[in-house]
């Protein structure tokens, strides 16, 4: 799953205000930015065997302490208490932690069963929507637009960078996805890391366009304030 992860992201600011959306980004896709880190290392191991799936060529062979839901929950637990510490806010870390756990549910839909319960056990889930292209159109599609809805409702853009940035970023992430479509197999394993590492992009522009936006209430008091 791609642009269902960075959904979930926009919908986090609903529940989390005062958290930046850059922040609520690298919670939502923090498995996905460690995961490519421990492939360069050789920790983990994908390989690219063309057709396994309708959607991505990919097979995950071994990322244990990336993805298994063991790891998810500490790296979950981690986030939030990490957080806390740092912000003080703690219905917005217990939003992040669950951010960070969602990404192995989402995922659990989409992939082959190739899932690991544990860092080193051999149970695995994956329910294969990947499978059918138009069914994770749905799903995926349903779960952006769902989020990209509550944050354009949850926040007001106070420039022109918080309005057309955020649409800009709604493009890259549907342009990116898009890609997801195209038949296009990657060389190699690193190239796959490389490129799932720049997924930082898109939590810089987060932390960016929510600079230049305000929570709708926050908006409406500076508009109701005399001048």
């Amino acid at each position: 799953m791609f642009i269902g992860h960075y959904g979930v992201g926009f919908v986090a600011k609903r529940f989390a205000p005062k958290t930046s959306l850059g922040t609520l980004f690298i919670a939502a896709v923090l498995l996905d930015l460690i995961w490519p880190v421990l492939v360069l290392v050789g920790v983990e191991r994908v390989s690219i065997p063309p057709g396994i799936t309708k959607v991505t060529p990919l097979s995950f062979d071994y990322y244990p302490f990336s993805h298994s839901l063991l790891a998810v929950v500490i790296w979950a637990l981690s986030f939030g208490l990490v957080y806390f510490a740092i912000r003080r806010l703690p219905l917005a870390a217990l939003v992040t932690a669950i951010a960070v756990l969602s990404h192995w549910f989402l995922d659990a839909v989409v992939h082959r069963p190739d899932l690991p319960l544990s860092l080193f056990g051999e149970a695995r889930a994956g329910l294969g929507l990947w499978n059918s292209i138009p069914a994770t159109l749905l799903v995926e599609g349903g779960i952006f637009a769902a989020g990209v809805t509550l944050y354009l409702r949850t926040t007001r853009a106070s420039d022109r960078v918080g309005r057309y940035g955020t649409w800009a970023l709604i493009g890259v992430l549907l342009l990116v996805c898009a890609g997801q479509f195209s038949g296009a197999v990657p060389p190699d394993d690193k190239t796959v890391a490389l490129s799932a590492l720049l997924q930082w992009l898109f939590v810089f522009q987060g932390f960016w366009i929510d600079r230049h936006r305000k929570t709708a209430g926050a908006a409406l008091r500076d508009q109701m304030t005399p001048r």
